[in-house]
This record gives C-alpha cells, sequence and structure tokens, in this order.
C-alpha cells in the first residue's frame, strides 16, 4: 500500500508520552499501511537507539541536533514520504479517527489546524493551574481563524504545500511565523473541530511560568523584525495586564469547568499570570536593548 500520510513527531526526553502517542497511532482508523510515523528527537540526552526502541518498530527515529521543535518537525518533514503532513506533537493524545478526520479537512483548504482538548482530573479537585488551562490553553479555533496561524501540534498540511511555504523556524514562535508566511502566499488555513488530540494540563504554577516566560522570548524575537516592534509589544502588554477584567467572563461561562471551585481558582490564576506575562515582557525587552 502506498504511503499517504507522514506523521511527524518532534520529541525531546519524554519517552513515556511518546511510547502513548504512538500506541494510538498505531490503532487509528485510517489502514495502517497507507500512513507512516517519523519520530524527530530534539537532541534528547538520551541515545538515538533508546529512541527508537519507545518508538517502536512501527517508527523511524531521526535526530536534529538543533535545538528547537520546529527544526525538529523540519527534519522529520525532510525524510517524510507521504503526500500530506500531520504534525503532532509527543504529549499529544490523537483520537482513533485523528487522521481520518484530518485528511477530509484538507479537501477543502490548504492547511487544518484540529482541536486540542485539554486533559484534566476530577471536576471540583483541580489545581488553580488546571482549571486555568482548562478554560485558556488551547483556543485553535481562535488562533486560526482570527489570528491567522496554525498551530503545529495539530496540523495537517500537503508536502507540496509545505515546500512552498518552507519549514518552521527556530528560536522564535514558529507557528505564528509560519502562519504569516503562509496567509501571504494566500493560502487558506482552517480549523478542524474533529480533528481532535488531548494534550495533558499543566498542573503547577511553576509549569504555567516556563510555558509563558518561553513564549515572551519568541514573541520578542518575532516582534523585534517588525517596524516598531518593540514598542508594540510594550503596548500589547498593558493590553495583557488588563485582559482579565474582560476574560474573568470567559471561566464564567466556559463548559470546560463543572463546579464553581474550579472557577475561583482558573480566575485567580487568569490574573496572576497576565500579571506575571506583564512583568516578563518588560524583563525580556530591557534585557535586550539596554547596553
Amino acid at each position: 500500500m502506498t504511503i499517504h500520510v507522514s506523521v511527524v513527531i518532534p520529541h525531546y526526553n519524554d519517552l513515556d508520552n511518546l511510547r502513548q502517542c504512538i500506541a494510538l497511532l498505531e490503532v487509528q482508523s485510517l489502514p495502517r499501511g497507507s500512513f507512516e510515523i517519523l519520530v524527530a528527537d530534539n537532541n534528547s540526552p538520551l541515545d538515538i537507539e533508546a529512541v527508537a526502541a519507545a518508538a517502536g518498530p512501527g517508527a523511524r527515529a531521526l535526530r536534529e541536533t538543533r535545538k528547537g521543535a520546529g527544526l525538529a518537525r523540519n527534519c522529520g518533514a525532510a525524510a517524510a514520504k507521504g503526500e500530506v503532513l500531520a504534525f503532532i506533537d509527543s504529549d499529544c493524545r490523537p483520537a482513533a479517527d485523528w487522521l481520518e478526520k484530518g485528511l477530509a479537512a484538507l479537501e477543502g483548504c490548504d492547511v487544518v489546524g484540529g482541536r486540542v482538548r485539554v486533559g484534566r482530573g476530577k471536576p471540583g479537585a483541580l489545581t488553580p493551574a488546571e482549571a486555568f488551562e482548562c478554560v485558556f490553553a488551547f483556543d485553535i479555533e481562535s488562533y486560526v481563524t482570527k489570528k491567522r496561524f496554525v498551530p503545529s501540534g495539530n496540523m495537517f498540511v500537503r508536502r507540496a504545500t509545505f515546500d512552498m511555504v518552507g519549514g518552521f523556524r527556530g528560536g522564535v514562535s514558529e507557528d505564528v511565523e509560519w502562519g504569516r508566511r503562509a496567509a501571504g502566499k494566500g493560502l487558506r488555513l482552517a480549523y478542524g473541530h474533529d480533528v481532535m488530540v488531548e494534550h495533558p494540563a499543566r498542573t503547577t504554577w511553576t509549569e504555567l511560568k516556563a510555558k509563558w516566560r518561553r513564549m515572551a522570548m519568541e514573541h520578542y524575537l518575532l516582534m523585534r523584525e517588525r517596524p516598531l516592534g518593540r514598542l508594540k509589544m510594550l503596548f500589547w502588554s498593558w493590553a495583557i495586564l488588563a485582559s482579565p477584567f474582560i476574560h474573568v467572563w470567559k471561566v464564567i461561562r466556559s463548559p470546560e469547568l463543572e463546579t464553581p471551585v474550579d472557577r475561583v481558582k482558573a480566575i485567580a490564576v487568569l490574573f496572576a499570570i497576565r500579571a506575571y506575562r506583564f512583568v516578563e515582557t518588560h524583563r525580556v525587552i530591557w534585557r535586550r536593548i539596554r547596553p
């Protein structure tokens, strides 16, 4: 059977999640012979043989020594044999019909960004970070339809289209930057509600801070390339600081939270993390422009 889809998984030192992701890929509704699995390891502190063993005999393990998940995705894409590239992160859990739904969604557009559901614990017993993530972690529909980029943790694109746009850049907000190039070429981006994967929620304040520290730096490195980019980022940071007063209503009305206790937890983290992002944005800008 001809390989139609190449599933590309960037990986860094997370073998347990990688095993679970691949186990779910092995039981997809799409015939197994029609797709391949490529694990692009991003120079983990492990032997490539250990990564290959975790990936199993049905996957190919590759190694990208340069730092960055986007560069690892490029490594996998370069080795892919399929006509379609399906990108998924190693800590995601694809639904049983993920590939089938992704291909169907791609028929009407050029790039598909699929839904990411947040995995969470028992209602009423969520940590504050989990409660916040349930509401705010992955608003993929908004990213695709309003901000015009497709998160690469759940993305379908034809190989020819990917080659035309070019690979992901390292060191910046790679999904945003790639999406701008794609939109600039007039490509049609679409949200696939039925193209579903699950991603575990971050459970601690430390994990949330690490995420937004990284994103602040990547956002800065991308924004500084634009005219008045630093100034625009400063204005953006003040909007972030004020945003909880608007977004609190999103928490109150969200169907993702079932109990008042979890809503209170989410609101508390909403205010705290937006304040942290404000401070971190200023810290990044000041550190980068001072002599």
